[in-house]
């Protein structure tokens, strides 16, 4: 299973089911699509951001898993999809159904789509298993 670092207060709008599209610079890789991926709350926040709520003081730790159903680029000539959505991005769609941790796993994490260390699988796995 992959994870992917989302900047907060990003990853907690994910985790609260309030935004369900994230916003990059490039396709969603086909290989993602429908899979499992773990949702990675940044060491920093995005300074430029200006959202509050609970819980967005979790930082260095997976804190969900999610699926994305798809993806689009947006020109900025047509509506977004969501209030979430910039223009002049893809926007990655993700599964209404998100699963939250029930304790954040540390982790560090990296940019784009990174690999897990067997630890925090573990952790990860062992968390999912009690919740079902």
């Amino acid at each position: 299973m992959k994870a992917l670092t989302v900047r907060q207060p990003w990853a907690g709008a994910i985790v609260h089911q309030t935004k369900r599209v994230e916003n990059r610079t490039w396709k969603l890789p086909p290989k993602f699509l429908g899979e499992q991926v773990l949702l990675h709350a940044a060491a920093e926040p995005d300074k430029n951001a200006v959202v509050h709520g609970p819980n967005l003081d979790v930082f260095g730790a997976v804190i969900a898993v999610i699926r994305f159903t798809g993806y689009h680029y947006d020109s900025g000539a047509d509506p977004c999809c969501s209030e979430w959505a910039f223009s002049g991005t893809y926007h990655w769609t993700i599964d209404k159904d998100v699963t939250v941790l029930p304790e954040p796993v540390p982790a560090k994490g990296r940019l784009g789509f990174w690999t897990p260390s067997d630890d925090v699988l573990a952790s990860v796995q062992d968390q999912l298993a009690v919740a079902q």
